[in-house]
């Protein structure tokens, strides 16, 4: 069976629609029934935790495609968004003054399990991360231990251990709120804490999820093959996406006519839009819409979205051909960047030209050749701490986000707890340049571990430096604070150091070498 790391690579790297699917279908069971002891039983708020759950892990992908597994991070997600939910709801019935509703219908269950079925997801979030791991994959997902020692990296026998270890946890944490878990706590989850979500969900999930991403790939032949709307907007839509492609393929003396061509149609298909809304909102008056009508409405709307993205790339384009010749193929930015725990007492022995950040800290700018002694010597220092190495390729003028960060309850809230870099990056072809905007973040816990507070730290700063050089931002890292799983960030005083390396490549990911300037 693929992994998941590999299905969450592929749809990243590709937008794999069949990828992301087959992690829906392999994790709606899962997060479906989590939702729902959360919301009480609604169904219907359950379905909508499933489809906030998987667009977050869609506009994730490429950061949570480093994880071995998902049901922990999805466990987590489904926790977070449930409780977000059902606050919401609750707040709606208070505006409205809507005290009754009616029971919902289902079967008795054992005794134990209605003990223990409104504090579960609770309890479960108590435990470390590891031991959370270890039960949902050996009792929410019923896998064998050798399945859940190769997943952990262990064998089979210290699979079964961690597993028995996590489960007496599981036990003492209960019998601290009062429950009295029995011996038959085990069988007790495995018979009741997954429950099949409707049939047609995991359909409706990924449609929903893709669209509201706004990376769904449907193609021209799947419009024209899959639309059951009975409203005439389909042949403003194929047009569309058909400008589009052939926008990217002419020559720079069409390019800027067939932009503004292809601004209008954007401009007609939204007015289309907004009226095909308006003509459902009627129409639901007197008969709801069925599940391909839906699904097939998200799927146009989020074909409007990747339009409109796709139009304000195409300038940049435009620009790039005016500068130079050789920029004739589309030029994207390859970014690669990497966080790391660093003594400050240690920093002069780097060698690095500091210069003072735009705010606050220190910037330095370093050749390839000395960014390979500096990364050699890094390698391997026990008082050196990687916290993340993320990348992403992008096009060029485009503001992206990269991040390494897990969810974490603080003060009952969902935080995003780890670094973060938003990078807005120009190759400038005129100048064989790169311009980047860079916000480097790191937001760690702090005080009682049981009661963790956040804070968060920045490294900010605008810079120009040529191709093979890398850019490192410095900021002192607060005392007293650490991340999940992290050995040395609270070790004496440390910095935060973010290296961030950029690469001209064209479509094909290929180095594009600039012959260089005259100046």
């Amino acid at each position: 069976m693929t992994p998941d790391s590999e299905l969450l690579r592929r749809y990243a790297g590709t937008q794999s629609e069949e990828a992301f699917a087959e992690l829906v279908r392999r994790h709606l069971d899962l997060v479906y029934s989590a939702a729902l002891r959360q919301v009480n039983g609604d169904t219907h708020l359950a379905q909508d935790v499933a489809q906030t759950v998987f667009t977050d892990l869609a506009r994730k992908a490429a950061s949570l495609s480093r994880r071995a597994t998902l049901t922990g991070w999805l466990y987590t997600s489904a926790h977070f968004a449930a409780a977000k939910i059902a606050r919401t709801e609750n707040r709606r019935r208070d505006r409205e003054e809507i005290f009754m509703r009616e029971p919902i219908s289902e079967t008795a269950p054992e005794l134990d399990w209605q003990k223990l079925r409104p504090t579960l997801d609770e309890v479960m979030h108590e435990l470390k991360e590891a031991d959370r791991e270890a039960i949902l994959l050996r009792y929410f997902e019923n896998r064998a231990f050798a399945e859940i020692g190769g997943k952990l990296g262990l064998n089979e026998n210290a699979a079964r251990m961690r597993v028995e270890r996590a489960l007496e946890k599981l036990r003492a944490v209960f019998l601290r709120r009062g429950v009295a878990a029995t011996t038959a706590l085990a069988s007790v989850i495995s018979a009741n804490a997954i429950q099949l979500a409707p049939a047609n969900l995991a359909a409706t999930v990924t449609t929903a999820s893709l669209a509201a991403a706004g990376t769904g790939t449907f193609t021209f032949l799947k419009i024209m093959t899959a639309t059951k709307l009975k409203f005439a907007i389909g042949t403003v839509v194929v047009a569309a996406v058909a400008t589009a492609f052939v926008l990217l393929n002419q020559a720079q003396k069409n390019l800027r006519a067939e932009n503004e061509l292809l601004r209008h149609q954007i401009a007609q298909l939204q007015t289309d839009n907004e009226s095909l809304s308006n003509r459902l909102a009627v129409a639901a008056n007197s008969k709801s819409l069925s599940d391909e009508q839906f699904n097939e409405l998200l799927k146009l709307r989020g074909e409007v979205t990747r339009l409109c993205q796709q139009q304000k790339v195409l300038p940049v384009i435009a620009q790039l051909k005016t500068n130079n010749s050789s920029s004739a193929q589309i030029i994207q930015i390859h970014l690669k960047a990497r966080f790391i725990s660093f003594p400050t007492d240690g920093l002069q022995a780097l060698g690095v030209s500091w210069a003072s950040g735009a705010q606050g800290g220190k910037t330095g700018l370093l050749t390839e050749q000395q960014f390979k002694i500096i990364n050699q010597a890094l390698q391997g220092a026990s008082d050196v701490e990687t916290l993340a190495e993320p990348e992403a390729v992008m096009s060029n003028g485009r503001q992206t986000e990269m991040r390494a960060t897990q969810l974490v309850s603080v003060s009952g809230e969902p935080v995003e707890v780890g670094p973060t870099i938003d990078v807005v990056p120009h190759f400038l072809t005129n100048s064989s340049t790169f311009n980047l905007t860079l916000i480097a973040t790191l937001v760690q816990l702090t005080g009682d571990p049981s009661k963790p507070g956040a804070q968060t730290i920045q490294a900010v700063n605008q810079v120009n430096l040529s191709p093979g050089q890398t850019v490192v931002l410095e900021n002192e890292i607060p005392s007293g604070g650490w991340l999940p799983d992290s050995t040395n960030m609270s070790a004496g005083h440390r910095s935060l150091l973010v290296f961030v390396t950029p690469t001209a490549v064209d479509e094909a990911g290929n180095r594009i070498i600039f012959p260089p300037t005259n100046q």
